[in-house]
């Protein structure tokens, strides 16, 4: 039976010394807990909630996002926050209406914004206003840490199973109803109009990722439960002995609502356990896309969240190994960036422009670094390099010979671009650590202690 977790008495009226310290207390003491019993269901929430140091670091993490100064319904912004209002008398009376429980969020704004890739679709994309954006913040914080075990996706998403699954580790009520009201909220559409959301979470609330993995554990659960202690593919001895029966076996990587399932079988096998999915993900109100769900196998690979993996032969070998590629998709995208940044006619400051290339530039790199990417990085150093001497030469009326002159050395060595004191810097510079695989090595963010 699951065990109710003792009440939280420990939420302070004053703002401690160090609100991020205690957050972070706050936050491993709840994992400890929900590790150590997947069973418990944990109340008196509320009271962290409303903390004044879980508000001061949910304001903090909302002020620190790009969307921070995008109105919401109300046409509030941060920035006016905190010219019209203050931080402090701002969250004093977000704090005020929680804990009174009068608090009601607003409907959020929507926009449409063309998805990424060319296909020309729109992705509903909703701006919820600050004090909402503040709340989902700190509602966050407090439940990201209990998901220890717990085509439209977030617009179908059946807002029954979602409470159902919250319902599952939280029993505090005002908790469970913030979080539904946060579902209840609505859309003011572009046109003006107020549509109910019955089914689906808001794209691009702070709240929306974490919902939506909560609901998706599901899946992870039905997937992964083979693999458990006890399981049929528990241990190495018995996916052998499936093999070699004709059984399949599997494993399944998730990342939001885009993930891939690795079949050891046939064809047959894999169509099978598509249906299977495919019957899950009815439950939760959602359908697999026909036009993104693939069978395909390794030797022709697939892209995963801007990789593609793909099993090749060995150049000068005749053995076989599976290789994680940049996708074609993730160098497009960071081209049509490059290019609106270093356009012939663009008359930005020349320190600004490089800036936001390094920027752009190495933060993608980082990201890729662990793939097949040595002559990926060059060829973009190359292409970033000739488009900023394009811009140059024609910003400045320069021919070829004379823009060589100004940037190569007496001997003829090449110069790095710089604007004031800003460079352009390479990427091909950045080591490339292929991915190893490192399984239960990788450390937890907060670990166990060692009696528990």
């Amino acid at each position: 039976m699951p065990q109710d977790a003792p009440p939280n008495g420990s939420a302070r009226e004053d703002v401690p010394e160090g609100p991020w310290s205690r957050v972070a207390g706050m936050q491993a003491k709840l994992h400890r807990w929900a590790a150590a019993d997947p069973g418990r269901r944990f109340d008196d929430l509320f009271n962290f909630v409303f903390d004044p140091a879980t508000l001061y670091v949910a304001f903090c993490r909302v002020e620190g996002n790009r969307g921070a100064n995008t109105p919401g319904v109300d046409g509030m912004t941060v920035r006016l926050v905190e010219q019209r209002i203050g931080v402090r008398e701002f969250l004093d009376d977000l704090r005020a209406q929680l804990k009174a429980g009068t608090f009601r969020p607003l409907p959020v704004r929507q926009r449409l914004i063309p998805k990424p890739g060319g296909s020309g679709k729109l992705r509903k994309l909703g701006i919820p206003a600050v004090a909402d954006k503040v709340v989902q913040a700190a509602l966050k914080l407090v439940l990201e840490v209990l998901d220890a075990d717990i085509e439209a996706a977030f617009d179908n998403l059946s807002h029954c199973a979602v409470m159902d699954r919250v319902r599952a580790r939280v029993k505090d009520k005002r908790v469970l109803a913030l979080v539904k009201a946060f579902l209840k909220a609505g859309v003011l559409t572009e046109s003006g109009y107020r549509e109910d959301t019955w089914t689906g979470t808001a794209q691009g609330g702070i709240l929306s990722p974490l919902i939506f993995n909560v609901a998706l554990s599901v899946l992870d659960e039905h997937l992964h439960r083979p693999w458990k202690p006890g399981g049929a593919m528990a241990a190495h001895h018995q996916r052998v002995r499936r093999r070699a029966k004709g059984l399949p076996n599997w494993r399944a990587c998730r990342y939001a609502d885009d993930f891939v399932v690795l079949v050891d079988g046939t064809e047959a096998d894999a169509e099978a356990l598509r249906e299977e999915i495919a019957s899950v993900l009815a439950s939760l109100g959602l359908r697999l896309s026909p036009a993104k769900t693939r069978i395909v196998h390794m030797s022709e690979g697939f892209d995963f969240l801007g990789f593609r993996i793909q099993w090749k032969r060995k150049r000068g070998t005749d053995k076989w190994y599976v290789y994680t590629f940049i996708a074609d998709r993730a160098i497009r995208s960071l081209k049509g960036k490059i290019r609106a940044l270093t356009r012939r006619t663009s008359q930005q400051d020349l320190g600004y422009v490089l800036a936001r290339l390094n920027l752009v530039m190495h933060g993608w790199a980082r990201f890729f670094r662990h793939a097949v990417a040595k002559k990926t990085f060059s060829m973009l150093d190359y292409y970033t390099w000739r488009r900023v001497a394009r811009m140059l030469m024609e910003r400045h009326h320069w021919r070829w010979k004379e823009f060589r002159r100004r940037h190569t050395t007496p001997q003829g060595h090449w110069l790095p671009i710089t604007g004031g004191q800003t460079e352009l810097r390479r990427i091909d510079a950045i080591p490339v650590t292929r991915y190893r695989y490192r399984g239960s090595k990788i450390p937890s963010p907060w670990p166990l202690p060692e009696h528990a």
